[in-house]
């Protein structure tokens, strides 16, 4: 309905009968129509930003200054029981999709990179499915800002919170060449913890990443 209010530039939308028969056909193979759009998308981006030129998210991206993209899952509710819908740690029924976002900082909003559904009761530490929405979200970016073969590249920091805090998807963000950001919560008597230290043996000089000595202040 929203596209039938603009035929000038959507054009001729299909009818209501139309779109569900070809929804119900394209859900009998889920997984190819899912790739399928999956390129369509990349391709639709990879087209706007080289026309975006200077003003591209990719303009300028170096491992100083690198895109940015975040990780952060959200609970959508369900009002009846929908196919995957599930109780969540908040005590409602519905959804826990993760989510990957380009952030294009103060000049401009988030940019949807991928979203990954998962039930309700879906962990919100649970590394495979960080890596999962982070493989989406790569694949999602114009193929010159990846490495050879799809890995990735110091150009692109994630970001998530402590959900994406575990050893597994560290270890493959590592293994995959990639910047990252994950905080998480210490506990309060850390400034406490931290006074019982040594601090001529616990503590070194912080390193820059790019192994160029030790970092400025």
């Amino acid at each position: 309905d929203l596209l039938r209010c603009e035929p000038g530039l959507f054009g001729d939308v299909a009818s209501a009968p139309t779109i569900s028969r070809t929804l119900t056909t394209l859900a009998q193979d889920a997984p190819t129509v899912i790739e399928a759009i999956s390129k369509a998308r990349r391709t639709a981006r990879e087209r706007a930003w080289t026309l975006a030129g200077a003003h591209s998210p990719a303009a300028g991206v170096s491992a100083k200054n690198p895109l940015v993209i975040d990780l952060d899952a959200t609970l959508i509710t369900a009002h009846s029981e929908k196919e995957q819908a599930a109780p969540t740690f908040k005590r409602g029924f519905g959804y826990h999709p993760l989510c990957a976002f380009l952030d294009h900082g103060s000049d401009g909003t988030g940019e949807p990179l991928a979203i990954h559904l998962r039930p309700g009761n879906a962990g919100s530490n649970t590394a495979a499915d960080h890596i999962t929405v982070t493989r989406q979200a790569l694949a999602q970016l114009p193929a010159g800002l990846l490495a050879r073969g799809g890995r990735g590249s110091k150009k692109i920091l994630i970001r998530t919170d402590g959900a994406g805090g575990t050893k597994d998807f560290l270890a493959w963000l590592q293994r995959q060449r990639l910047a990252y950001s994950v905080g998480f919560t210490l506990p309060a008597s850390t400034p406490d913890l931290l006074k019982r230290l040594d601090e001529a043996k616990a503590w070194t000089p912080a390193y820059d990443t790019e192994d160029e000595g030790i970092r400025d202040g």
